[in-house]
This record gives C-alpha cells, structure tokens and sequence, in this order.
C-alpha cells in the first residue's frame, strides 16, 4: 500500500479526533483545573486515566462493541445518568473551593503521592468512561476510517495514531496550565476560575440528565 493510500485512511480520523479531542469539555476543563491547581505530575496522572478512557472506547468500537450499545437506549441512559451525577458532583466539588478563601499548602506543590495520583487516574478513567460524547465521537471516527477493502495493518496504525495524538493534545493542556505563569494567574483568579469550573460542569452535568435518549 502506498503512503498516499494510506494517508486516505488516517487522515480523515486523525483530523476528526484531533478537533473532537482538542475542542472545550468536561476532560479538558478538568486537565487543566487540575494542572493549575495540583501541578503538573498530578496533572499527567489525571491526563493517563482520560487517555485510557479514550482508548477504551476508541477498542470498542473498532470491534463494534460500542456501536451495539449505542443501540440500546437502556444501556445509553445509564451511562447518561451516572456521566450527568458524576459532572454534578464536579461542580459540588468545585463551588466547595471557590467558597474557600485560601489555598491549602498542598494543593499547587505538585505532589499528591502514589494514592493521590491513583485517585487522579481512577478519577480520568471515569470521567471519559461516563461520557457518552465519547462513544459517538469514536463510532463517529471509525464509520470514516474504516471501510470495506481496508487492510488489515491499518487500524493498529488508526489506534496507535489516536494514542499519540491523546497523549500529545491532554499531555500538552497539563503543561501549559502547569507552567508557572498559569499557576500565577490561579493564585490570583482561584475563586472566580473554580466558579467558572463549577457552572461549566453543572450545565454540562444538567445537560446529560436532561437530554433524551
């Protein structure tokens, strides 16, 4: 297969994923919170649950698993409920800190140690499992890329690709708002950042138990 053939398979998923994985949500919006507020490693422990999360489902629906479940309105309220209470119970947290008036030591020194970052994973991992905008984003990105007469190698490249450009796009929201003059901006704008966080993940939140099915 030539490299312009092959390009005709990836491009377009590649594209696809990148503009649904970089535009504004709930994974992004709590990257960078987090990055701001805990510093880069915890970050990065919060960015390797979120990239498994994807993968997850990126493997599902390359066997179809995720287009039968989409399906199914049951199963896809489900995970509508627990994503929305789960988006809910972000906010709660955030309206919490933002009606704090100081920072704790810990909170922007970077280090949360092997449980802490445990937690950020477990926490990722959830927060992209539940979202069902991620399952149709990956039907969505596999109805472009694969087609009838598709060799077999292509899609461990599809996969391989999307796992690079996860790791590059969430990974690079963790530096960028763990650099020092974005943690300086923090300090300064905690409360009204955490209340801005607080609305962002009730509306989207309220937004999943609301829509139907």
């Amino acid at each position: 297969m030539s490299s312009m053939t092959l390009l005709q398979y990836l491009l377009p998923v590649w594209t696809a994923y990148v503009l649904a994985t970089a535009s504004p949500g709930p994974s992004n919006m709590a990257i960078m919170g987090t990055a701001m507020e805990r510093g880069r490693r915890s970050a990065f422990a919060l960015v390797a649950g979120i990239v498994t999360g994807s993968m997850t489902w990126a493997l599902l629906a390359a066997t179809g698993l995720s287009a039968i479940l989409a399906t199914y309105a049951n199963a896809m309220t489900l995970i509508r409920i627990v994503g929305g209470l789960y988006l809910l119970f972000l906010a709660h947290k955030a309206a919490q800190s933002a009606m704090t008036s100081s920072i704790a030591p810990s909170d922007v020194s970077g280090g949360a140690g092997s449980k802490g970052y445990a937690a950020l994973y477990r926490n990722g991992l959830f927060l992209h499992l539940s979202n069902p905008k991620a399952i149709f984003t990956w039907i969505s990105i596999m109805s472009l890329g694969v087609q009838p007469g598709m060799p077999a190698h292509v899609l461990p490249i599809m996969l391989g690709g999307s796992v690079l450009l996860s790791v590059t796009i969430f990974g690079g929201y963790a530096l960028l708002f763990s650099s020092p003059p974005m943690v300086a901006i923090y300090r300064r704008a905690r409360r009204w950042f955490e209340g801005a966080m607080a609305a962002f993940f009730a509306y989207a939140g309220l937004r999943l138990l609301l829509t139907r099915t």
